[in-house]
């Protein structure tokens, strides 16, 4: 079920799956523009072709040209550029233009309502850690998920993103978010979820023979349901907390470089 309802495209953004966040829309107007673009520089040129073949059929005498005059090289440069500017101009613009947003983490970070999550992939999971009442990260009463991760709707949610044996793909195709998890560092990424609901959370890199495996769930809650769940997850993680046995793989949180 979880699977069906990310693949309901939305209105206006056929093959999409369903955006449910802030910032999402950046990437699916991106794609729909630059797909309307493609789609009419391509009537342009059958329209050319038809044109061609009909003015120019079995009837017409051929002639022969030397291809050396300023038209050989002039108007096929000219066309080059026509649609380098147009299409992968308007890439690079926006492109630019969104990524200086996604970019900005540190002003994330900055606000008061940001949710700070530690990501961790292995073969063949998610390990998700959030920080506990004492709002410190590695500290006892850490809440610690399996595939499993819980946000509250519209607030900021920052992760920082590792990996411990070979590089996997961090990718929540609802909220258009995809990053690297990488052993020996630690990516950074962040989004704002604004539709509640449960959406999947996969990796987009083949990571090894069960690469299959590595599938869980975001689900996102109403703020106060949210709040109630770290409290209670925290409490309990602090009461069985053993340092002999509990995981502590989690790390400082790290500041913006």
């Amino acid at each position: 079920m979880i699977a069906l309802a990310s693949v309901i495209g939305m209105p206006g953004v056929p093959g999409m799956p369903v955006d449910a966040s802030a910032e999402g829309h950046r990437i699916d107007d991106l794609l729909f523009d630059t797909n309307v673009l493609v789609a009419a520089l391509l009537l342009v040129v059958v329209g050319w072709l038809a044109t061609i073949a009909v003015r120019f059929g079995k009837g017409h005498q051929a002639a022969y040209e030397k291809g050396d005059g300023p038209r050989a090289w002039v108007l096929p440069v000219a066309l080059g550029l026509f649609v380098l500017l147009v299409i992968d101009g308007n890439l690079f613009v926006r492109s630019t233009r969104d990524t200086a947003v996604f970019d900005d983490i540190a002003a994330v970070d900055a606000d008061p309502g940001v949710v700070r999550i530690e990501v961790s992939g292995r073969q063949w999971a998610w390990d998700i850690r959030y920080a506990g009442a004492d709002g410190r990260f590695a500290t006892p009463d850490d809440v610690v998920t399996l595939n499993d991760m819980r946000l509250p709707v519209d607030r900021p949610v920052s992760i920082q993103l590792g990996a411990v044996d070979v590089i996997h793909g961090f990718y929540l195709p609802n909220f258009r978010v995809k990053r690297d998890a990488v052993p020996g560092m630690v990516n950074r990424v962040w989004f704002r979820p604004v539709e509640l609901g449960t959406y999947d959370l996969a990796c987009s890199q083949h990571c090894g023979a069960n690469h299959y495996l590595m599938a869980g769930r975001v689900t996102v809650l109403p703020d106060d349901q949210f709040e109630d769940w770290i409290a209670d997850e925290s409490r309990d993680a602090k009461a069985r907390f053993d340092p002999e046995t509990t995981s502590t793989w989690g790390w400082t949180w790290r500041p913006v470089d």
